[in-house]
């Protein structure tokens, strides 16, 4: 085995980690809805995740686990996209709050700061931020 085999490998597990746990927060409501679905589309293909992939973690999303990234500004990339998810049919729940908050401390950010995060990321999607503004804002949110 290669190498690059080796972080290929790494790679692939983390996105199917990534996937599936947007998948969770779409199906919160208990379906996904043609916005969410598009979405989904949208990031299979940004993460290489295959037609097959994508159909096995949409039959079983807790397969995979969240493996979070090392470097902060790659976590706060995940929790852009997993906020989008949760605000893309503009209803947020109390449930699909609850989980976002649960994946942002499994992405790495402490349970006491998760709630602050999840509050701050959810008001910065709403105004339809994009990335990079997103990640400055996070980065210097208490400055």
């Amino acid at each position: 085995m290669s190498i690059s085999d080796l972080f290929d490998g790494e790679f692939s597990t983390r996105n199917k980690g990534h996937f599936s746990a947007i998948v969770r927060v779409a199906l919160t409501d208990g379906t996904i809805d043609d916005r969410e679905r598009a979405f989904l589309d949208y990031l299979a293909k940004k993460l290489s995740i295959s037609n097959e992939e994508y159909q096995e973690i949409l039959e079983n999303p807790s397969k995979y686990p969240i493996n979070p990234p090392y470097l902060h500004s790659q976590r706060l990339e995940r929790l852009f996209d997993l906020g989008r998810m949760v605000h893309s049919d503009h209803q947020l729940g109390d449930t699909q709050e609850r989980l976002l908050r649960r994946f942002a401390v499994a992405l790495g950010f402490t349970p006491a700061n998760a709630p602050y995060i999840v509050d701050k990321a959810l008001s910065l999607i709403d105004k339809r931020v994009d990335l990079d503004t997103f990640v400055y804002e996070m980065t210097n949110m208490n400055k």
